[in-house]
């Protein structure tokens, strides 16, 4: 069994006990576009050649891929899925639509079909997703209930133990606690929930019909985990151990395996696999529709420029970007100096004379970072993400603040987290670590919804903010 949660508050559920689960996640939901696309072809009364086909194979293919397994969510996080499937469907809509324009086969599809089928499909996976819901809860109503017990009353058990129940695939019930503790250090543990101490456990699990027992005491305890493993070895109970990451105020935390060796990961970046693929096309398609509203105003912006001051147009100034590696970045001149970032950089600061006339408008607007929209088609950016700071300012600060590298895990981003939490300016020391707090809690807590809100809210702090200079 295995249950994942996600940022936006609902639970990805995959039970390897429940064949149900499995035939959902694999086929009907990616069969939903493949059928709602049939559906159109015979609704516009069209012939289903093989263009069509060939789509609904690609569909198929990418769809587990894109919409990922079955999203169990509540009342209140309900609109938000729809939100996160029309999000996913519109990136898999434009690798479907390039695919058929680079094959050639783009003249023979019928536009109405298109047309209906992308408007149609995120209706129809939100109703799917939420009639397999109310189907699997159904069905494995009749499965038998397993009993479990959590070792450790700490704050993860507890977690757990919420999630568990949060979950009604799991299929657990949470009998109680043990732990060696005394009931007052237990954090308000209601003390009918507290069953004893470990060396107990055996014993409970062994004539209460206890089907799962969770350890979640933290590794620092390996000897006691090592110990209460061996005194349920003759148990039929399953066992699992359930790590504190957090303890290591982790990063993208998660399980794998390298040539069946499984391992942990601590700190790593939340852009692999599939995660990585719809980050970049989000990106392409961000910054091509951006760069076609604005292309008028960076003539406008560029002709200020010129008749405000002497100087180029554009400069670009070296900062990091993915893994610390060092890139390039483009921005409209608001000074009257363009320093490279590397051998010269000096922050701006309140009252700066470097700052022109029409910089200084253009910097209250952040309209002088339009121009990083070539760096995200180019690849060195991305539209959401951790502001790059010079490269001068990266060395001073990544002696000073412990894991500050740790936010070149993803490419920067023209507009980020910490951007629209008011951590915008200020290069000190404290409203650097402000800023870093923001960037690494983007890291852990990204989502496609979630750039998403970064957007809506860059829109509605640009003209507001007062912070910048």
């Amino acid at each position: 069994m295995e249950l994942v949660r996600r940022t936006d508050g609902t639970i990805a559920t995959t039970s390897a006990d429940s064949a149900l689960v499995f035939i959902v996640n694999s086929l009907v939901i990616p069969a939903l576009p493949v059928i709602t696309l049939v559906a159109c072809v015979a609704a516009v009364d069209a012939r289903f050649v093989g263009a069509y086909f060939l789509i609904a194979v690609l569909t198929f293919v990418l769809a587990s891929d894109f919409f990922g397994p079955l999203q169990l969510c509540t009342p209140r996080f309900i609109y938000r899925v729809l939100l996160d499937i029309c999000a996913r469907w519109a990136l898999l809509l434009g690798i479907v639509g390039i695919s058929m324009y680079l094959s050639g086969l783009a003249g023979t599809l019928s536009l109405a079909v298109l047309a209906t089928w992308a408007v149609a499909v995120p209706v129809v996976q939100w109703i799917g997703q939420w009639t397999a819901q109310r189907f699997l809860r159904a069905s494995l109503r009749s499965e038998s209930l397993r009993h479990a017990v959590i070792v450790g009353a700490t704050q993860l058990g507890q977690h757990l133990e919420r999630q568990l129940r949060a979950d009604p695939l799991a299929r657990v019930d949470v009998i109680g606690y043990f732990d060696d503790r005394d009931p007052a250090r237990l954090g308000g543990l209601p003390a009918a929930a507290l069953l004893g101490r470990t060396n107990l456990l055996a014993d409970y699990v062994a004539h209460h019909d206890i089907g799962v027992v969770f350890i979640t005491l933290p590794i620092s305890r390996d000897r006691r985990i090592v110990s209460i493993i061996e005194a349920l070895r003759n148990c039929t109970a399953s066992i699992y151990f359930v790590p504190d990451l957090q303890a290591f105020d982790s990063i993208q935390a998660r399980f794998d395996t390298v040539n069946d060796i499984p391992v942990v990961a601590i700190c790593e970046t939340p852009f692999h696999g599939m995660s990585r693929v719809l980050k970049r096309l989000s990106d392409i398609a961000l910054a091509s529709l951006a760069l076609s509203v604005t292309l008028p105003l960076f003539a406008l912006i560029a002709l200020c420029i010129r008749m405000d001051s002497p100087g180029p147009v554009l400069f670009r100034q070296k900062r990091y970007g993915l893994n610390g590696r060092e890139i390039l970045v483009c921005k409209f001149r608001t000074m009257s100096v363009a320093e490279d970032g590397k051998t010269a950089f000096k922050a701006a600061e309140r009252g700066d004379s470097r700052i022109t006339r029409f910089g200084a408008r253009l910097r209250r607007t952040s309209l002088d970072e339009l121009p990083q929209l070539f760096n995200v088609l180019e690849g060195s950016m991305s539209i959401v993400g951790p502001r790059p700071h010079a490269s001068l300012m990266n060395e001073q600060y990544r002696a000073l603040i412990p894991r500050y590298m740790v936010r070149h895990k993803v490419k920067p981003g023209i507009t980020g987290w910490a951007q629209v939490n008011g951590a915008r300016g200020g290069d000190d020391l404290d409203s650097m670590r402000k800023r870093l707090a923001f960037d690494l809690e983007y890291l852990r807590d990204w989502s496609l919804w979630f750039d998403l809100r970064i957007l809506v809210r860059t829109v509605c702090v640009l003209w507001s903010h007062r912070d910048v200079y």
